[in-house]
């Protein structure tokens, strides 16, 4: 059997014609949604979710195209678009009976996570980002040799059938690549987990690389409309994430300061997938973000 959240039920919750989302719910109290980053599913979740179950109602959906979640089509750059991806949540959780709530995102998630709290700032009360930076500001501080951090990002942009063919040609190798160089704490990703993030991505692999071809075009012309017009986050916003301003030359807290008014950024010291490898830390957290 895969690994699961202890205690938690799982839902497939219809949110867009014809698309359903594999949900993990779990605890009882005010509702926070916590949205998964690549190349994981709500499990990357697990041990921040049984903590704030104590006392709150938590929902970890796979996004769109993720996990056990539908996959639908890339008709178009529109399917896969953070905006379109964001009102899956909002539907997801008034299906499940709330009409607002707490969010918190990570990686690919926190960019849902932030479209989310743009376009419905009155549905989503308090916003977490964990490791990203928007995604307009992201490949505007992308610059020379050291861009090369980000490969995939410029891999998965490019038009539809080279870059799912190079990554279906060997999906463990390409997805298990940034399990491994992500972290710094192996253990913080057990081999059961491992194999089901695997296992998830590898049918997945033309809806993941829709997911990121729709961050180099469609969400950069969100962003951008939305900078030009000065549109900010209204609920209070926390911001946890690794230096990587040192090495590419920027101000994290800075650019997210651009967006977010009332903010906190912590800069972390444990690797990308913090949620594992900190949980106690990312918990508290959000904790102390659920207070303000």
């Amino acid at each position: 059997m895969p690994p699961v959240i202890p205690g938690f039920e799982h839902h497939r919750v219809p949110v867009a014609d014809g698309v359903s989302l594999h949900t993990a719910v779990g605890g009882s109290g005010p509702p926070v949604v916590l949205l998964h980053g690549f190349p994981q599913t709500h499990l990357m979740w697990r041990h921040v979710a049984a903590d704030l179950a104590v006392d709150h109602t938590v929902i970890c959906p796979d996004l769109r195209g993720y996990g056990a979640s539908d996959k639908p089509a890339e008709t178009d750059g529109s399917v896969y678009a953070k905006r379109t991806m964001a009102a899956d949540i909002v539907a997801l959780a008034r299906e499940l009976g709330h009409e607002r709530f707490a969010l918190a995102g990570h990686d690919r998630g926190a960019l849902v996570a932030f479209r989310a709290g743009l376009d419905h700032p009155d549905t989503v009360t308090h916003l977490a980002c964990l490791d990203v930076l928007p995604t307009l500001d992201m490949w505007e501080v992308m610059h020379g040799v050291t861009a090369a951090v980000g490969f995939h990002l410029y891999l998965m942009a490019q038009p539809p059938g080279l870059p799912e063919r190079m990554i279906g040609a060997a999906p463990d190798d390409f997805f298990g690549h940034f399990l491994d160089i992500w972290t710094t704490d192996r253990a913080a990703v057990a081999d059961d987990v491992r194999a089901a993030y695997l296992a998830a991505c590898r049918e997945a692999v033309p809806s993941i690389v829709a997911d990121y071809r729709a961050s180099a075009g469609i969400d950069v012309e969100h962003d951008r409309a939305d900078r030009d017009a000065q549109s900010t986050l209204r609920m209070p916003v926390s911001v946890l994430q690794q230096d990587w301003g040192a090495a590419l030359g920027f101000d994290a807290a800075g650019l997210w300061r651009t967006w977010a008014p009332d903010l906190r950024h912590t800069t972390v010291t444990c690797g990308h997938f913090m949620a594992e490898e900190a949980p106690d830390d990312i918990a508290k957290a959000l904790r102390d973000l659920l207070a303000r």
